[in-house]
C-alpha cells in the first residue's frame, strides 16, 4: 500500500498505534451507522478492526499533517456489488469535528488519482444509504454517476436502501480537463 500525500493530508496504512485517534470516532453514534456498522463500544473493538484494515491492505489512515492526528478511513474494497459482479468500491468516514472543511474532498481527489493513474483501473463504485445525504454530496461532488437504487447488507443493520454510483476512468480525466 502506497503512501499518498496531499496538501493537508497523509493517507497510509493504520498502525495499532492509531486505535485511540480511531476510537474517538468510531465510537460516536453519528459515524458508524451511516456506514452500516454500530458505534464501537470499547478501543479493544477498534483495535480489532485495526487489525483486520492491516491484514486486508486496503484501507488508508486519513491523517491530518499537521497534528500527526488520524481523522478518519478511505478505503477501495474489491467486491461483488449485486449485478454489477465483482468490482472496486469506495469507502470512507470521517470524524465530524472535521466535516465540511474540504478534507474528504481531498482524500477522495488523491485516492481516485493513484486509483486511475497509477493502478491503471478503468471504473470505481460507491454507494450511501438513502438518508446519508452528506455522503450523497460528496460523492456527486466528485463526477460519480447514479447507476441504481439496490437494498444493501449493512454489516450490523440489517438491509438498508442504497444508491450506488460509478465514476470511469474517461470521466475521471474529462473531469479534471475541466478544471
Amino acid at each position: 500500500m502506497k503512501v499518498l500525500e496531499t496538501k493537508r493530508l497523509i493517507l497510509r496504512p493504520f498502525q495499532l498505534d492509531d486505535s485511540e485517534a480511531m476510537f474517538d470516532y468510531a465510537k460516536r453514534e453519528d459515524v458508524g451507522p451511516n456506514a452500516g456498522w454500530k458505534p464501537h463500544e470499547n478501543i479493544d473493538e477498534t483495535r480489532q478492526v485495526i487489525e483486520s484494515f492491516m491484514e486486508k491492505n486496503e484501507v488508508y489512515a486519513i491523517e491530518l499533517r499537521e497534528t500527526k492526528t488520524v481523522i478518519g478511513s478511505l478505503g477501495v474494497h474489491y467486491r461483488t456489488l449485486g449485478q454489477f459482479g465483482d468490482v472496486y468500491e469506495l469507502g470512507y468516514v470521517l470524524h465530524p469535528n472535521y466535516h465540511r472543511r474540504g478534507i474528504m474532498t481531498e482524500a477522495v481527489k488523491e485516492i481516485l488519482e493513484y486509483f486511475f493513474v497509477s493502478m491503471d483501473q478503468e471504473m470505481i463504485y460507491v454507494g450511501h444509504f438513502e438518508e446519508n445525504t452528506p455522503s450523497r454530496k460528496l460523492i456527486e461532488k466528485m463526477g460519480f454517476k447514479w447507476v441504481e437504487d439496490i437494498e444493501y447488507q449493512s454489516k450490523d443493520y440489517g438491509m438498508k436502501h442504497s444508491k450506488i454510483y460509478r465514476l470511469s476512468k474517461l470521466d475521471f480525466a474529462l473531469m479534471k480537463e475541466k478544471k
